[in-house]
This record gives C-alpha cells, sequence and structure tokens, in this order.
C-alpha cells in the first residue's frame, strides 16, 4: 500500500503518511511513510484504525479505496 501511495497520478502528490492499521490475522500495524521511505512496525490494538495523508492535489476516494476504508 505504501508503495503504491507514490503514484502521483492515482493517489496525487503524497508527502507524507502515517497511521494505524489492523492487519491480517488480527494484529495491528503501524506505518509512516515519506517518498522514498517506510517504516512500518506492530503495534497495540485500537478501537479503530487512523491514517492521516499530507500531499497536494490528493484524490482522497482512491486513498480510501486503497486502504479499505
Amino acid at each position: 500500500i505504501l508503495s503504491r501511495l507514490e503514484k502521483e497520478e492515482e493517489y496525487g502528490k503524497v508527502l507524507r503518511a502515517k497511521g494505524m492499521v489492523a492487519g491480517d490475522g488480527g494484529d495491528w500495524i503501524y506505518f509512516d511513510m515519506v517518498p522514498g521511505e517506510h517504516e512500518i512496525r506492530p503495534c497495540g490494538p485500537d478501537v479503530t484504525g487512523k491514517v492521516c495523508v499530507i500531499g497536494s492535489d490528493l484524490k482522497e476516494d482512491a486513498i480510501a479505496r486503497l486502504f479499505e476504508i
């Protein structure tokens, strides 16, 4: 997902993305992304996931579909 966010024509110009989402098997994942650099690590569970994407000309609907939210 994070690599795909770098496709400007599909998602807009993403400068930073971070959040906490449910992973496979009930695990939770924290991610932090800037173009060309991604960090992913396990984290404790939360009630709901959180995603923050900062950039310009963002295509919010496409980003929501990418994260399945």
